[in-house]
């Protein structure tokens, strides 16, 4: 066939994006006014038979793979038999959690309330509340904080003044509102967990309400009535509220028209529908089980260091009851978190995935300041205490704590890395020793994670892992698919823990950046050998405060969409455990085809999954051969597509188009070694066939389904 004329594959591309976007022909065809079952005038029939005729056209050529751009040809030669293949680390694929860009507080963690203890501007009275604002004005309200609260870590609280009655206080009352993390997202019908903590010298009349952003549609209220004496001394308040409206930027108001001062502290609002019950938000725990992560490593990246040490992450401050957590201002990201997402919650969260925690520690190393080696050993114990929450039996000093939470049984802990980009930091090596070995004779299964590269020359320390941090453009992470080829089979295995497309090649989360993220990652299946555990960074993002860019998950409060970026790993989630497949690709161009293939075993079956990414501009015409399988008793059949493709390579994602750029399944029956197909320009596509033996009467299947019902 010719090459197209650039209007006719600017038709091409515009059916395809079309098809993509409305999920079916008939959807496609009614759209353009040809109702498939009604009547119509000739002139719209003549219109119709045109609109079938170029539309068959389409389906001709992409079911028969009949070139409609520049010609290009490869062949892909696949060695399938036992004795070639090799197997590929349980864990090569995870995820990687920082908190940035509001990931856990005003994301993954289901809080509503921001600054829920008036800790956020610091221990100073007065200081500033923000988010909450004031409802009233001078004349009848006041409003600051003391330091008066009943918990000793965070003696913040909020002290409301009301100097209106109700014949003098505006209807509705007055008092103070939390809009939450950019708005609260009420479902009508749902019930939410309130709990705050109260004091007062007189008798109290509180409505507690969720309402619309202006205050004006009242969404589901209680109202807290209480004699002095019930309150003189602080007092936990907790009730359920059932939302009687939906707002996706809603409000909580703490009102009364009573005379008098009240004091609030610790304030917080929870769906009663979170995970498992433990907290985490729904809809963002389904886009993390669809991934199907091996290995979850937290909390950070820089999250964990600190601009100076007194902000780094310090794990005895998140564990215990939510209310006796002092917070903390992360200075690198710049904002604060009440830490409800803490120690104990990441390690619930991994095993709730079914994942392996990587606890990433303090090595007394920020970015600003160290300890000297001679005063390190402080921040070592810190390590082992940590160790023994997690791990220690409920008896033990630290493991009671964990039990006390809800966790009697210990958590599967088995990985450590030793502070975050810290190598050439001058007293990362002095003091990583000092970690390394006390952890080894303590703790000698736990595996230790280096900062240190490996992947170009030895270590000159001890290690299991070693860390390795790539963000780069597209062009150069493709490049990075043969990253390690050369490198030493010998000695500690490779941790890809960060990597990614950024600058212009990444826009918001393009296509460009996923095809090159994808043909870097084939070259980690191929080096399966070396490099045992990789994840992308970073994973989410709230689209209010989006301190990085791209990220695999972007989230409103209501809303939730994957980048393509997010989508390309969907293509992997099979591989950690399965055999890796020789796959050689030979072409007449230079190269922008890479390939890998491998073979898992599930419930439904054997499969062979050929995985292709194509950058080129041009459709390739690709002739597979797949070798060493005995023909007598295998054969291949029911076979599915799965394709990452987009009309434009910088097209992207967004709450408004949600899957504009997302993988697109047909079934793909074929039987038999040798097949040709077509790939697409600027592609990701995945070929899923399942092995059946010959001799056994089985009905022909139409194999697994990988499209993601998200």
């Amino acid at each position: 066939m010719h090459a197209p004329t650039s209007q006719t594959q600017k038709v091409h591309e515009q059916v395809q994006f079309q098809f993509h976007q409305e999920g079916s022909l008939s959807g496609w065809v009614e759209s353009r006014g040809c109702p498939v079952d009604a009547g119509m005038s000739s002139a719209r029939a003549t219109y119709c038979l045109i609109l079938f005729i170029l539309i068959g056209t389409y389906c001709f050529c992409e079911s028969y793979g009949v070139e409609v751009a520049q010609n290009q040809t490869a062949t892909l030669v696949v060695n399938a038999s036992d004795a070639a293949g090799r197997p590929i680390p349980s864990t090569l694929f995870g995820i990687f959690f920082e908190e940035i860009n509001h990931a856990g507080s005003g994301g993954l963690w289901a809080e509503l309330v921001s600054n829920r203890g008036f800790e956020a501007a610091g221990l100073h009275s007065p200081s500033n509340i923000d988010p909450w604002s004031i409802i009233g004005d001078d004349s009848s309200i006041h409003v600051l904080t003391d330091l008066t609260s009943c918990f000793e870590h965070n003696k913040v609280a909020l002290r409301v003044e009301v100097l209106c009655d109700e014949s003098s206080c505006p209807s509705g009352g007055v008092g103070v509102y939390n809009p939450g993390f950019w708005g609260m997202n009420i479902e009508q019908g749902k019930t939410y967990k309130v709990v705050l903590f109260v004091r007062s010298s007189a008798s109290i009349d509180v409505s507690v309400s969720l309402t619309s952003s202006d205050g004006s549609q009242v969404l589901g209220t209680n109202d807290l009535v209480a004699d002095a004496s019930d309150v003189y001394n602080w007092t936990k308040m907790e009730f359920k509220l059932q939302a009687v409206g939906s707002s996706s930027n809603a409000r909580l108001e703490l009102t009364t028209t009573k005379k008098g001062v009240i004091w609030f502290d610790q304030v917080s609002v929870m769906p009663a529908d979170t995970y498992a019950g433990h907290g985490f938000r729904p809809d963002l725990m389904k886009m993390l089980i669809n991934l199907k992560p091996r290995f979850l490593r937290f909390p950070g990246g820089c999250f964990v260091e600190g601009e100076w040490l007194r902000n780094a992450f310090r794990w005895k401050e998140t564990v215990g009851p939510w209310q006796e957590r002092p917070g903390h201002f992360g200075d690198v990201w710049m904002y604060w978190t009440d830490d409800g997402l803490g120690y104990f919650e990441f390690l619930q969260l991994a095993e709730d995935l079914g994942a392996a925690p990587i606890w990433v520690i303090n090595n007394g190393i920020s970015h600003q300041d160290e300890v000297d080696p001679s005063s390190i050993m402080p921040f070592v114990q810190e390590m082992l205490d940590s160790i023994e929450f997690s791990r220690g039996d409920s008896d033990t000093t630290w493991g009671s704590v964990r039990a006390a939470m809800g966790h009697p049984e210990p958590f599967d802990l088995k990985y450590i890395a030793i502070g975050n980009e810290d190598c050439g930091k001058k007293n990362y090596r002095a003091n990583y020793l000092k970690f390394y070995y006390a952890l080894k004779q303590a703790y000698p299964d736990i595996q230790v994670i280096s900062n240190c590269d490996g992947s170009t020359h030895a270590l000159d320390h001890p290690a299991d892992y070693y860390d390795f941090h790539v963000y780069t453009s597209s062009s150069n992470l493709f490049s990075m698919t043969h990253q390690f080829d050369k490198t030493s089979r010998y000695g500690p295995k490779a941790f890809v823990s960060e990597y990614a497309v950024t600058g212009a090649d990444a826009g918001q989360g393009s296509l460009k950046a996923a095809l090159a993220e994808a043909a870097f990652l084939i070259g980690l299946e191929n080096n399966s050998d070396i490099v045992s555990l990789a994840s992308y960074a970073p994973l989410f993002a709230n689209i209010h405060d989006k301190r990085w860019n791209p990220d695999a998950i972007v989230f409103n409060s209501s809303n939730v969409y994957g980048t393509p970026s997010y989508w390309m790993q969907t293509f992997f989630t099979d591989s950690s455990g399965a055999t890796f497949l020789s796959a050689t690709v030979k072409s007449n161009f230079s190269t922008s085809i890479v390939a890998s293939a491998i073979s898992s075993k599930d419930s439904r079956g054997d499969y062979i999954t050929i995985k292709i990414v194509n950058t080129g501009d041009n459709y390739v015409r690709l002739h597979v051969s797949i070798v060493g399988l005995d023909s007598s008793s295998i054969q291949l059949t029911g076979s599915k597509k799965t394709v990452l493709q987009s009309a434009n390579l910088m097209d992207e994602n967004t709450l408004d188009y949600p899957r504009k750029v997302a993988p697109v399944t047909d079934s793909f029956g074929y039987k038999g070694s040798e097949l040709d197909i077509t790939v697409q320009p600027h592609s990701l596509t995945s070929f899923d066939m399942l092995k059946i033996a010959s001799h056994i009467k089985i009905k022909e299947s139409t194999g697994r389904e990988l499209k993601s019902d998200i």
